[in-house]
């Protein structure tokens, strides 16, 4: 036990030493961590960590997941449902079947083992080229997509892999009944992880405690997640059903003393598992290497070389029809949303950046199969897994700034920015202005005293006002203001949820103006308590 804390103790302090020289050389933390976790690996002296599929699968995944699903926009991710569902299913489907022909007829893999590694390798991770493109300044439809087919594809992939698996395992496979059995995991699920949502927003709202409530906002992640994946689902479109549903429906039922606290717990939380999650990745080179048998290198390089070049091509070849054939098929929906620039779609093409869920699926492949027989080519497939992830990782993630810059991505998303910044201010100015239309009627009906409405309008105008301390009812007057100004705020949040569901604002700008409704919220409970504002 000693040992381990003192393992886990040095991989944080490994993380934090990263962290400050990535911000020194302006380079993503997530490309550092992995160089450092190999290097790290190859050292004499150190205990070797070798990374548990069912850590990562089971303990990692689902929060990842689900903060992601929390944090996205559940408007733009239905309007950009189309090319999300058109990567995250037929992306990774058409990427399996290419592997796997590749594998077959050019490494000499059985079929079916070659679609044990396609499906392994297929899937964008859903965190590495996320940590990579957040701090590059992309226009945010590129992200919304990223991101969605991110949060679904490894659900497809997952349900593939147990599918070729079981097939090497046990020589059956019927496509009919893969089928039918793939359509009954997705549906069921998403209703059960909008159930799940649903059942952890209702807990929350009767807890009505921070500390319990963050509490149960950690296991929202892994009920939703364990339950399908027991059933022989994946769990993680439950998953990402759940986090789209808290997204939607939380602002106006989680507590503003909720929200504050959640915000630096779950940053903290992801902040951690990520980086962590990207050393040990690195760190995995000691455990791979040990599991090679007597097989040439140049076999080794050759296999790893031949999937990386059918990663990317079939990613161009997927995009470009993706995009062009639904439009060419249906003129409304060219002319709704017309065709976006070669630019973006080269992007799309160009980012594919495996992860740890591919590692993990290699490292959890059985050792035999149902007749004992050692299982074919698995020693290849996980060096071939580690070699594409360290690849499209550092080699992909290294190129993307400079092809951003010769895209002329970021010019798009400055313009983006800065129409949203507009749209910001005005959405700020009209909620302010709800709440003053809704202090003139309290002030209509009588219900506040001349002290209270001096504070309130001191607040409503300047947000920095001081309650009047010459007042001879100053403490009533008090009491009363921030009773009106609570329900003040709930109208402009209310508003901002409005603007929000019509469209007229981004999430990011109603989570900014939120915080700061938040923020005063909390510090009226916190007078209301008898202790000492916090600065805002």
């Amino acid at each position: 036990m000693a040992e381990t804390i003192e393992t886990l103790l040095f991989l944080l302090a490994v993380l934090v030493i990263v962290a400050v020289a990535a911000r020194r050389l302006n380079t993503a933390p997530s490309i550092l961590l992995v160089i450092a976790g190999i290097v790290l690996a190859l050292l004499p002296g150190l205990p070797r960590i070798e990374l548990a599929p069912e850590l990562v699968l089971l303990g990692i995944l689902p929060p990842l997941i689900y903060s992601a699903g929390v944090a996205m926009s559940w408007r733009e991710f239905r309007f950009n449902l189309r090319p999300i569902t058109l990567f995250a299913f037929g992306c990774v489907v058409f990427t399996t079947c290419a592997v796997a022909a590749a594998a077959h007829w050019l490494l000499g893999m059985q079929l079916a083992v070659g679609f044990v590694l396609g499906a392994i390798v297929a899937p964008p991770d859903a965190v590495a080229p996320l940590a990579i493109v957040r701090r590059l300044g992309v226009p945010r439809r590129l992200m919304v997509v990223l991101e969605g087919e991110g949060l679904a594809n490894d659900a497809t992939a997952l349900i593939l892999y147990r599918f070729a698996v079981a097939a090497v395992a046990t020589g059956l496979f019927s496509f009919r009944d893969a089928a039918g059995e793939f359509a009954l995991i997705v549906v069921g699920e998403i209703a059960y992880g909008i159930a799940i949502g649903w059942l952890s927003l209702r807990l929350r709202r009767w807890a009505n405690d921070p500390r319990v409530e963050i509490t149960l906002s950690l296991l929202t992640p892994y009920a939703a997640f364990l339950l399908p994946q027991q059933l022989g689902g994946s769990g993680v479109l439950a998953t990402v059903a759940a986090g789209l549903y808290v997204s939607w429906n939380g602002p106006l039922l989680i507590p503003a003393a909720t929200r504050l606290q959640g915000i630096f717990f779950w940053d903290l939380v992801v902040y951690l598992l990520e980086g962590l999650v990207f050393l040990v990745t690195g760190m995995q080179v000691r455990t791979v290497f040990l599991q090679l048998h007597e097989v040439p290198w140049h076999h080794f390089a050759y296999a790893i070389l031949l999937t990386v070049a059918v990663l990317i091509a079939t990613r161009f070849i997927w995009v470009y029809p993706a995009a062009l054939l639904p439009r060419w098929i249906d003129p409304p929906l060219r002319r709704r949303d017309p065709l976006p620039p070669w630019r973006w779609l080269f992007f799309l093409g160009f980012v594919g950046v495996r992860g740890v869920v591919s590692l993990a699926a290699a490292l959890a492949i059985p050792l035999v199969t149902a007749s004992g027989e050692p299982f074919p080519d698995r020693d290849l497939i996980l060096f071939v897994t580690f070699g594409v992830i360290v690849v499209t990782l550092i080699g992909q993630g290294m190129v993307l700034p400079s092809l951003v810059r010769w895209l002329g991505l970021n010019e798009h998303a400055a313009g983006e920015r800065q129409r949203e910044h507009e749209a910001e201010l005005a959405a700020r100015s009209q909620a302010l202005n709800v709440g003053y239309d809704r202090l003139q009627q309290f002030v209509a009906d009588g219900r506040i005293s001349p002290e209270a409405l001096a504070v309130l309008r001191a607040r409503h105008e300047y947000r920095a006002g001081r309650l009047p301390a010459h007042s001879p009812d100053g403490g009533a007057a008090a009491t009363l203001a921030a009773d009106i100004r609570t329900k003040l705020i709930a109208a402009e949040r209310q508003f901002i949820y409005k603007l929000l569901q019509d469209g007229e604002i981004t999430d990011e700008a109603r989570r900014r103006i939120e915080r700061e409704l938040d923020l005063e919220e909390a510090g009226i409970a916190c007078k209301k308590e008898g202790g000492e504002e916090p600065p805002l």
